[in-house]
């Protein structure tokens, strides 16, 4: 698993939890651009933070699905591959730790997008999700276009790619990745690490409870 990037650094140390009156509210990674507007006669500067963009894949069950599936949810994202003879195996055993705190929470979902769709097909994923004892709609399994998902990967704020010299030819970061219900990123976590997974699901609950952005 490669290091993150100083960019990424800057922006984990930048980006510690704040707190509103006595309420902790996470911050929002990624970049950001000012925009000014006229509001009742008046120039007032606004930011637009970074979003993830639309998306439309195939899950195990071969259901096609997108980022419009999940505009009411708040959800963790990570990227591997089912042949990954490294660090998948301990991520998505750490992942079940996040599943299984918030299977029967409506609106918390998992997302797990395969970096190698000529091998990970429908059937592939789906005896994936089941050697997991994975059931349901919480956690996908996507398939989808490589070079759109490694373009996808970027606004994730994860390297991953083709790489002979990786183990099972392909290069990943092992990150899970915190969405919130407005597509922006607004955590990132070793996920193979147990206490940064930890953490990752005492900061979903966090999320859960913030007031909803316009």
């Amino acid at each position: 698993m490669r290091k993150l990037t100083g960019g990424l650094i800057l922006l984990l140390l930048l980006g510690a939890c704040k707190f509103n009156g006595d309420k902790k509210t996470l911050p929002i990674y990624g970049n950001r651009t000012p925009v000014t507007k006229t509001v009742n006669g008046q120039q007032v500067t606004d930011t637009v933070y970074q979003s993830i963009p639309a998306f439309k894949f195939v899950n195990q069950y071969g259901d096609s699905v997108g980022s419009k599936n999940l505009q009411h949810d708040i959800y963790v994202a990570d990227f591997f591959f089912t042949s990954c003879p490294s660090i998948c195996p301990i991520m998505q055993r750490n992942m079940l730790a996040v599943y299984n705190a918030y299977k029967d929470t409506a609106d918390i979902k998992i997302i797990s997008y395969t970096i190698d769709p000529k091998h990970d097909t429908v059937p592939v994923l789906k005896k994936y999700a089941d050697k997991l004892g994975i059931s349901g709609n919480s956690w996908w399994f996507l398939l989808g276009d490589k070079d759109t998902v490694y373009q996808l990967a970027n606004s994730y704020l994860v390297n991953v790619g083709e790489d002979k010299t990786a183990p099972g030819g392909y290069m990943h970061q092992g990150y899970f990745i915190l969405i919130d219900k407005q597509q922006h990123v607004r955590g990132s976590y070793d996920g193979t690490d147990p206490k940064q997974v930890d953490q990752l699901i005492a900061d979903i609950k966090t999320l859960k409870a913030e007031p909803v952005s316009k």
